[in-house]
Formats: structure tokens, C-alpha cells, sequence
């Protein structure tokens, strides 16, 4: 049976006004998350407001799918997929 791994990358271009919508999705489908890597710049001055999260994605081919069609219903975030079969 082939199966596919995905790796998904957002762009989070605001995380102060987006986060509570992407959180939820995260959440919803956090039994596919199989490894989440997330990066936001920190400094003394200033915490960025933009910040990339790198998913790795495991279970059914179908329910990765619709969490991708989810995550890209969500506004002021960009969702690139990598989609390995094996």
C-alpha cells in the first residue's frame, strides 16, 4: 500500500492576530502532527510578529488532506506541502 509522508511549512505573517485560529486547527488535527518545529525571531527589544511553523505530517493520506484544505482556508498564513510516497 503507498503511503504518503507530508511536510507541511506556514508562513505566519502575523502570529499577534492569527494565532488563535491556527492554534485550534493545530490542536483539532494534532493526532497527524507526528514532529511541529516552531521559529519566531526574539530579540532584547522586540518579539517578531511573523514566525514559520514546520509540521510533519503521519496517518491516513485523506485526513492530512483535509487539514491542509483547512490550514489554507486560514487567513494571513502561506502553507507550502512536500509530499513524499513510498
Amino acid at each position: 500500500m503507498e503511503t504518503e509522508i507530508n511536510i507541511v511549512t506556514i508562513k505566519v505573517l502575523d502570529r499577534i492576530k492569527e494565532a488563535g485560529r491556527l492554534q485550534n486547527t493545530l490542536s483539532e488535527f494534532s493526532a497527524i502532527i507526528n514532529t511541529r518545529f516552531g521559529y519566531h525571531e526574539l530579540n532584547n527589544m522586540k518579539c517578531s510578529r511573523s514566525g514559520l511553523i514546520i509540521l510533519e505530517l503521519k496517518g491516513s493520506d485523506d485526513y492530512s488532506h483535509s487539514f491542509i484544505t483547512k490550514l489554507q482556508g486560514i487567513g494571513g498564513i502561506v502553507v507550502k506541502v512536500m509530499t513524499f510516497k513510498n
